[in-house]
């Protein structure tokens, strides 16, 4: 056999994907393909180090018979080069990201497939505020990035044809036409694999359909819309719908979707009931707004904060809301789906459970609660069950039972001592909040802002309070400063942060007048 040599016109493929969503199954129908076409095809891949800090990266390079010198084969790389990948697969957007941050996407060369959906990353979920990445500034750098850039939610099109995402990535790379196989040869090497060929097929062509929708999009329709379909009360189902139509004509049309949302959120939480203690606190709010002859920009951005952070601090987080939505039975559909569950198997749930005595006495009434916490012998005793946590199996009937008993006291939630507490400390903040508006409205709304400190529970939820007690405490001295909500938007950074509230002190030492 003659030298090897590495000729011009090879072709690159860069697959990132995560485990279990069928990567290295994806690189081997490429070869499979390549190979039974009259190519040369290698495949390699690069595993990522730790869950979500980095997708496998699967290389697959092919090379036609046709154009090899004769007695010679091709040397093909190991691995992408930036700058070099003719096709890049993204099985989702942060996977995007990070193959546009790696330098293998190229505007003059290459096509970029990805999936819309979101896996959020440990970092974007353990964030103390909204850790999120934001979704239009990677699309719109993969639109940038790329020669051809071709985008759709293939997870959800693999969901609703019972199969994995790469069959619908396999059909959106066959759309693209930057192969030189036809759609039949794609299809035939799926059906050579013999292995769940129906639901790929599907996949496939669901994948292949969206991408042509991309690459020659249909003429939008034109849909008449009724006008009352856009009032708040259109969405909230009957049982709210009189509550909502109370509501409507008082908030700005952008900040129906919001309320709307957070009446059906508190409902579930509790019921119409506090729905309406919602509703109630927000035509407050409202009515303050037009007294004060708030800007009307301000007016919008305040009318959907408020509506936003009312619901959620509202909708807090305690023992008998957690039991509540682990034994909700869209929670055990979704986990099947999640691991792929077929009607023949069979899986356990397992969830780790460390209740605080804290905890255990803030779901019991006032007075009993308050007993608990100041007895030293009441406290010896439950302290003895709470030094330690238990595992649950809540897919068991005697761990499911458990739960379903203290997802039932959301009956007596009103009565309990975190009820009480947390209603005290929401009125306080609603009510600072509405004696600002005629005069400080922008102060108003970082103070609205700043419930993004209040959140779950047990020690995150006291350490956030103990940082929206700091902010609290330092507002009378910002009020009369110029700047003054720039400055108490800074602090509500810092403490979101760094949760040991070292930045926090800081911030209130550089910015805050004594």
């Amino acid at each position: 056999m003659n030298d090897a040599v590495r000729p011009q016109g090879i072709i690159s493929i860069a697959i990132l994907a995560m485990g279990g969503e069928g990567g290295g199954v994806l690189a081997d129908w490429l070869v499979d393909l390549a190979e039974n076409n009259n190519h040369w095809a290698q495949t390699t891949s690069v595993p990522g180090v730790a869950q979500r800090t980095g997708a496998t990266v699967y290389y697959i390079e092919m090379y036609p018979h046709s154009a090899s010198p004769s007695g010679q084969l091709p040397v093909m790389a190991l691995s992408p080069f930036p700058g070099e990948v003719d096709i890049v697969l993204a099985s989702e957007l942060m996977e995007a990201g990070r193959a546009i941050q790696r330098g293998l996407v190229h505007p003059s060369k290459t096509t970029f497939i990805a999936s819309t959906h979101r896996v959020y990353s440990m970092t974007e979920r353990s964030a103390m505020g909204d850790g999120r990445v934001d979704e239009a500034k990677l699309l719109a750098g993969a639109q940038v990035a790329a020669r051809q850039f071709i985008s759709a939610d293939f997870s959800r099109l693999a969901e609703q044809t019972g199969s994995l995402i790469t069959p619908a990535l396999y059909g959106a790379l066959a759309a693209s036409q930057r192969l030189p196989f036809s759609r039949a040869q794609f299809e035939a090497t799926i059906e050579r694999s013999g292995v769940g060929v129906k639901a790929s097929l599907k996949a496939f062509a669901a994948g292949f359909d969206a991408a042509m929708q991309v690459l020659q999009p249909s003429p939008e329709p034109i849909i008449q819309v009724d006008p009352v379909t856009l009032s708040l009360y259109s969405s909230v189902g009957p049982k709210l719908q009189a509550l909502a139509q109370s509501l409507d004509g008082k908030f700005v049309s952008s900040a129906h979707e919001v309320i709307a949302s957070g009446l059906k959120r508190l409902a579930d939480y509790q019921d119409v009931g506090y729905a309406t203690l919602y509703a109630e606190r927000l035509i407050e709010m409202a009515d303050a707004l037009t007294s004060a002859g708030v800007s009307k920009n301000l007016t919008e951005e305040i009318q959907r904060e408020g509506a936003r952070h009312l619901a959620l601090w509202m909708s807090y987080e305690d023992t008998v809301r957690v039991a509540d939505l682990k034994t909700r039975r869209s929670r055990f559909q979704r986990v099947s789906q999640e691991v792929n569950l077929s009607n023949s198997q069979l899986i356990d749930i397992h969830e780790f459970m460390h209740p605080r005595l804290e905890e255990i006495a803030d779901t019991l009434p006032v007075g009993l609660g308050r007993w608990l916490l100041a007895s030293s012998s009441a406290r010896a005793v439950v302290g003895r069950f709470t030094k330690k946590g238990r595992v649950v199996q809540t897919s068991s009937l005697s761990g499911f039972l458990l739960l379903y008993f203290v997802a039932s006291l959301r009956r007596i939630r009103p009565i309990s001592l975190r009820f009480a507490t947390e209603q005290q400390r929401i009125q306080v903040w609603w009510t600072q909040v509405i004696s600002l508006l005629p005069e400080h409205a922008d102060m108003a709304l970082e103070v609205l802002r700043t419930q993004q400190l209040v959140k779950g529970y047990g020690e995150t939820h006291a350490r956030g309070w103990r940082h929206f007690e700091k902010l609290m405490a330092v507002l009378p001295r910002l009020c009369h400063q110029p700047d003054a909500a720039n400055r108490l938007s800074a602090l509500r950074k810092a403490a979101l942060a760094d949760d040991s509230g070292q930045a926090l002190d800081q911030a209130v030492h550089q910015l805050v007048p004594t």
